[in-house]
């Protein structure tokens, strides 16, 4: 018996699985709101941007805001929802993967460090009952309430 048809990952790659829209939360996760910052930042094309944009506040992970600066027209600033928050540690833990296998020989570009106490954030795996898991093979997948088990 199999059970990848509903794939989540799958899933979630259909929403964010391409480099403009990682570049659009990366730069959202660090404060970037406005339309042309996150152009600058991402060097985004505005065809790319808009669209990438659009898909992430269609998906619910950014909410636009209008704002007016004095003497110009109404614009939109793009905010995480609790949905866009929600993919922080796929970002961190894509960040740690480049740290290790594609830093250059001066290290990472970017360390992320705790506000309150300076010290670099760390990902982990917990079960439920608290124990630390430290990789895929003290992990068995097992068939969820939402699968469609195929026969074999």
């Amino acid at each position: 018996m199999g059970f990848r048809d509903d794939c989540s990952i799958e899933r979630t790659l259909e929403i964010v699985g391409e480099k403009w829209t990682f570049l659009v939360l990366r730069e959202a996760f660090n404060g970037v709101r406005r339309f042309a910052d996150m152009q600058a930042m991402t060097g985004a094309p505005r065809q790319v941007l808009s669209a990438r944009l659009a898909r992430l506040v269609s998906e619910g992970l950014l909410r636009k805001v209008p704002y007016r600066e004095p003497g110009q027209r109404q614009r939109a600033e793009y905010r995480l929802t609790d949905k866009g928050r929600d993919l922080y540690p796929l970002l961190v833990a894509l960040m740690h993967w480049g740290d290790k296998y594609l830093a250059g020989e001066d290290g990472p570009p970017v360390l992320l460090t705790h506000r309150d106490c300076g010290a670099p954030i760390e990902l982990r795996f917990r079960c439920a009952e608290g124990h630390e898991v430290g990789g895929p093979r003290e992990v068995t997948p097992v068939p969820g309430r939402g699968a469609h088990l195929e026969s074999a």
